[in-house]
């Protein structure tokens, strides 16, 4: 693989990692286009492990906020009930905190049992499988939009259930399918599970940090592989490239889910699904 090749697949990663539009789809197409067979699935993951870094910058004070909750809990410290921001439906104050920690760990759960099962199958589905899963995203995120603007909670609604954050778990295990969008389905099972549009969206980012740090465990031990296969410099600057364009479209999605504009994507992926099958 050259730098360029690296390059290019970087921002394909960190555009697509956030974006409801599959990352993991959009780099299998690409590397099939570079007639790149060989390349270990460890790489894919420390594409994504930049992008987990864009996350974690983004939500710097949300995720400090979670650790200190997180800590007084552990510590049998008594929750501060009106700290912090009350428009904060995450992390507004250590009830908040403790529900969504908790959210985090069950839906990570479900969505680690279906990772499993998934990476096992994934090595093995042909590129028209990708294809069907970005037409698949493409009605999720119609589907769910409409569903949000009819049915969307108010801002005052406190917290996530663990009936929610179990349902978001298992749509996020489908976004771990070839072709379907990780962020679009754990955006959109949050909305269809009555969570409020802006929560659904920074809870998908924020559930997306166990995951994708599972998902390098589980490849880890490939590391050796990556750098004898495709090289150092090429694998640093594709996690680069990767690390600024996730950021940019972090950025750019958060606007988009606060203004319900995520049944946009569609208009992408549906011509895109189609040509896919058409032509691989």
């Amino acid at each position: 693989m050259s730098v360029f090749q690296a390059i290019i697949l970087g921002v394909l990663q960190g555009i697509a990692e956030f974006l409801p539009i599959s990352s993991s789809g959009h780099l299998a197409v690409a590397q099939k286009l570079f007639g790149l067979s060989d390349v270990p699935l460890l790489f894919d993951v420390m594409l994504h492990l930049a992008t987990l870094a864009a996350v974690i910058l983004y939500f710097r004070k949300k995720i400090a906020r979670l650790f200190v909750i997180l800590f007084r809990w552990v510590m049998r410290k008594p929750a501060e009930q009106n700290a912090g921001d009350e428009t904060d439906l995450l992390a507004g104050n250590d009830e908040l905190g403790r529900k969504t920690i908790l959210a985090v760990i069950f839906a990570t759960v479900v969505t680690g049992a279906m990772g499993i099962v998934t990476s096992k199958m994934i090595p093995e589905m042909p590129i028209k499988v990708t294809c069907a899963g970005f037409l698949f995203t493409a009605c999720l995120l119609i589907f769910s939009s409409l569903w949000a603007k009819k049915h969307d909670r108010p801002l005052e609604a406190k917290g996530i259930s663990i009936r929610q954050s179990l349902f978001i778990g298992f749509m996020q295990g489908i976004g771990t399918l070839p072709g379907v969008s990780r962020s679009g389905s754990t955006i959109a099972g949050a909305q269809l599970a009555g969570v409020n549009r802006a929560a659904a969206g920074e809870f998908s980012f924020i559930v997306s940090i166990p995951a994708i740090l599972g998902a390098f465990v589980l490849e880890a031990k490939d590391l050796g592989e990556v750098g004898s296969q495709i090289g150092v410099l090429p694998v640093l600057c594709g996690c680069l490239a990767s690390f600024a364009w996730g950021y940019l479209s972090l950025s750019i999605l958060m606007k988009l889910i606060r203004k319900g504009k995520l049944e946009w994507f569609a208009c992408y992926l549906i011509p895109l699904g189609i040509l896919g099958l058409i032509f691989f």
